[in-house]
């Protein structure tokens, strides 16, 4: 009977090689950096979406307070700007937290998995509106505020996938979160 029950170990031992294994297959190439191999272009889209969840709550936030304060266009800017990396940074580190990491570990990995998308997506978002002839002298009551805000994260979203998607690729971006979800 011991045998069996020694048996009966071994091959409990060796399933959970196996699945230890596959998990790393899962999740060790983002974390050793040799890139997950082919991304789909669905995932870089989930990714940036994320990103422009986040980048959109700082950017319409920090246009409205700039705005009801009476500040003018470059300090505005700056504060949306400091929202948008705010907000984006605090989804990721509300997802990775619920996996139960440390604080100071989802803070690097939120760091890690956001700053470059974010960084992309506040040029090209923050570019479009100063190009685009009286959009930085909008209010928010205007219709061409709110129609070059939403133009201008649409492009920063276009721009933006293939970033997330190559970062992916790379086990960089949100590969690094990938590795928190079970």
């Amino acid at each position: 009977m011991q045998h069996e029950t020694h048996a009966g170990h071994e091959q409990h031992a060796q399933h959970n090689q196996h699945a230890d294994h596959e998990q790393h297959e899962h999740f060790g190439h983002a974390h050793e950096g040799h890139g997950l191999g082919k991304v789909s272009w669905s995932m870089a889209a989930q990714a940036t979406l994320h990103c422009l969840t986040g980048c959109a709550i700082g950017e319409v936030l920090g246009m409205v307070i700039g705005t009801a304060f009476g500040w003018g266009n470059l300090p505005t800017m700056i504060l949306a700007i400091v929202l948008a990396f705010f907000f984006g940074y605090s989804l990721t580190l509300r997802s990775v937290l619920k996996a139960g990491v440390d604080f100071r570990t989802a803070f690097r990995v939120a760091l890690a998995a956001d700053t470059l998308s974010i960084a992309v997506m506040e040029l090209i978002d923050n570019g479009v509106i100063a190009l685009w002839p009286s959009a930085m002298d909008a209010h928010l009551s205007d219709a061409l505020f709110w129609g070059a805000l939403a133009a201008s994260l649409a492009i920063a979203f276009v721009v933006t996938t293939p970033v997330n998607k190559w970062m992916i690729g790379r086990g960089k971006g949100h590969a690094v979160v990938h590795q928190y979800h079970h």
